[in-house]
């Protein structure tokens, strides 16, 4: 009996010192997060009285290792994964809990959503689906390919532009290539990898070094930037590859004052093709039309800000007369994944919310097509790419070719597309590929994209450009909404983020280490101690930076409006959302990429007296860009509806 209790006793020590270990791990590993903060003094700058200017070696280096053969759940070490974002792994690779550098393969099952979390019978693991960031990484996710050839039909083109002859941004020359290898993508779209290019545009010129695999980058002011690559041949220059687009500045350039003229041009004059026969409809239409071009007088509003708006009693009597008078059919067509099947998380969710939330509408949504003013095409971009782009092909050709023999699929069933040519249909897609995929045989519909870029097909006052919307949880995508009040905004411009195309280099050549008031990093680190060290730097901004990353749109812009501060968006030729009726000027600061240099003075520009009104306007126009798990008025999904019969009316011709 005695010998029991006294092994009882020592158990309970035991226990004691088990339980004091297991503490000691735990502040060891909270410690070890903060100490992984972007460049270690991310978190002091938060503090209101922190003058210090943030130093930061200059020249970096990865950890030197070789990628051997994968195979199936196999432990696999990346090189600089410490900077690279989850997205620009190889389809099926996802962090674990080992650390910053360490991923494991799993198996792709077909129609599974590697990054976007969704929750469908056709998922098998649920924790690989979702985006390991909480915070913003734009641009493209695991199955996108920023490097994708500039085709024949796909040159820059743009009617009412002017070349930028002058800037701070040189074109690329012809030999400045990246050759992506087939069989090891993962190094040559690490970020920093990548963009060793479009280092170039703006002074560094790369010379290579003895050592297999290393590269040096020689900086305009006499520094060295130096990268190791593993061990093999992924890399390579070919003078006879095309350049590839995301790695160079567009050829021309549309700024916002004439995005403003065009604009008013479409609306004056329709460039729609005449109906092969009248519909009742029509008429509808075209007498909301006439009532909203004579909409009575407004002010003030108790529900709108009008400063926000460029015409406030246009938009408020199209607003009523939408929800009067608009129905819309939806195609029942097509077989999940890439049909009827809402992404609800991560990058793409803005296409698949308005999925969801238009397919379970009672109030727009009628039965008999032939009683619909538009009609809706129920796709998602996102999977079509999951789930028939064969991986390294640089062939996209099967994707634009599936959703052609879905239209010409609905023209035969139905008499309502041939009677407009698709004038009447709209498809919402936020996917980077979308305004190829629709190209040619959906070129007469009405596109809701996220990549809302003039250069590549957009049409202003016909399209719809759709924020991106960056959404966290599923059950709750307004979650850490809002920020601090203007007094206690002790920083004037935050910006942190992945070396995503040519722009963003740029943007930390110039501007990180350089300004106490400039917080420009690059890559944060994966972890809780980043993630809320990036949300707080957002709520802690007068101004933040949403510079393109490989195409002209990105989710800071919506994210910025979230945590209210100022957007200050550097992306030529991007149109903003909802453009036809937002008066941008009101709640942001539109930069040209190559006024990067003077962008502290432009913010300083802003007297305190305005960027007061603007912070109230971006607190206002906040309602116009929230997903509701059931739709409220003014809401995102009714903007983006509204837009799209906004565009409809001013474009619909009788016959």
């Amino acid at each position: 009996m005695m010998y029991t209790i006294d092994f009882q006793k020592l158990c309970e020590i035991d226990r004691r010192k088990w339980i004091l270990v297991l503490s000691l791990v735990a502040i060891t590993h909270l410690f070890c997060q903060t100490l992984m903060l972007p460049y270690g003094d991310a978190l002091l700058s938060l503090l209101p009285d922190n003058t210090e200017i943030i130093h930061q070696k200059v020249s970096l280096s990865f950890k030197e290792s070789s990628l051997k053969s994968v195979s199936l759940d196999e432990p696999v070490r990346v090189d600089g994964a410490r900077f690279a974002n989850l997205s620009l792994l190889p389809t099926g690779v996802e962090n674990t809990d080992g650390g910053d550098d360490w991923y494991r393969v799993k198996t792709r099952v077909a129609g599974q959503i590697v990054d976007d979390g969704e929750k469908s019978s056709s998922i098998v693991n649920e924790k690989s689906l979702d985006n390991d960031f909480d915070f913003v990484e734009d641009a493209t996710l695991d199955n996108d390919n920023p490097f994708e050839e500039i085709e024949a039909d796909e040159e820059l083109k743009v009617r009412s532009g002017i070349n930028q002859e002058h800037g701070s941004v040189r074109p690329p020359s012809e030999d400045e290539t990246i050759e992506n290898s087939n069989e090891l993508s993962t190094v040559s779209r690490d970020p920093l990898v990548s963009s060793r290019s479009s280092l170039s545009n703006s002074g560094i010129s790369p010379r290579n070094s003895s050592k297999s695999g290393e590269q040096n980058l020689s900086l305009p002011n006499g520094r060295n930037v130096v990268l190791l690559q593993p061990n093999m041949s992924t890399t390579t220059t070919n003078p006879g590859r095309k350049k590839m687009r995301c790695e160079m500045p567009p050829k021309s350039v549309m700024y916002i004052s004439q995005m403003e003229r065009l604009l008013v041009r479409h609306r004056a004059r329709s460039r729609a093709a005449r109906p092969r026969w009248s519909s009742e409809r029509d008429k509808d239409i075209l007498a909301a039309k006439l009532q909203i071009e004579n909409a009575p007088l407004l002010k003030t509003d108790q529900e709108l800000y009008a400063p926000v708006f460029r015409n406030i009693s246009m938009f408020k009597r199209s607003y009523e007369l939408m929800e009067s008078t608009l129905k819309i059919y939806v195609y029942k067509e097509g077989a999940k994944p890439i049909f009827h099947q809402p992404i609800l998380k991560g990058l793409y969710a803005s296409e698949g919310w308005f999925m969801k939330l238009m397919e379970r509408n009672r109030k727009y949504v009628v039965k008999d097509p032939r009683k619909a003013h538009l009609f809706y095409m129920p796709f998602s971009s996102r999977m079509l790419e999951y789930t028939l782009y064969v991986r390294n092909s640089h062939d996209r050709t099967n994707l634009r070719q599936y959703l052609k023999d879905y239209s010409e699929r609905i023209a035969a069933k139905y008499r309502f597309w041939n009677r407009t040519g698709g004038a009447d249909h709209f498809l919402v897609a936020c996917h980077d590929w979308a305004p190829y995929e629709t190209r040619h045989h959906m070129e007469h519909c009405i596109k809701a994209l996220c990549n809302a870029d003039v250069t590549a097909g957009f049409k202003i006052g016909r399209d719809v450009s759709l924020p991106e919307t960056y959404i966290r949880s599923q059950r709750n995508p307004l979650r850490d909404l809002g920020g601090k009040p203007p007094s206690q905004r002790r920083i004037l411009a935050f910006y942190a983020g992945n070396m995503h195309g040519y722009l963003r280099p740029i943007l930390l050549e110039h501007w990180k280490d350089r300004d106490p008031e400039m917080k420009i990093f690059g890559p944060m680190p994966p972890g809780v101690a980043s993630k809320m060290s990036y949300i707080q730097h957002m709520k802690s901004s007068k101004f933040c930076i949403c510079p393109k990353g490989y195409e002209v749109n990105s989710p800071r812009v919506v994210e910025a409006i979230y945590y209210e501060c100022v957007p200050v968006i550097v992306s030529d030729n991007f149109v903003p959302p909802f453009f036809d009726v937002l008066n941008w000027d009101a709640f942001s600061i539109i930069v040209a990429e190559k006024d990067i240099p003077n962008l502290k003075d432009i913010l300083l520009s802003v007297t305190e007296q305005k960027y007061l009104q603007m912070q109230v306007a971006v607190r206002k126009v906040q309602q116009h860009f929230l997903w509701h798990v059931k739709p409220q008025k003014y809401d995102l999904f009714h903007m983006t509806l509204h837009s799209i019969w906004y565009n409809r009316v001013f474009q619909v011709k009788a016959r």
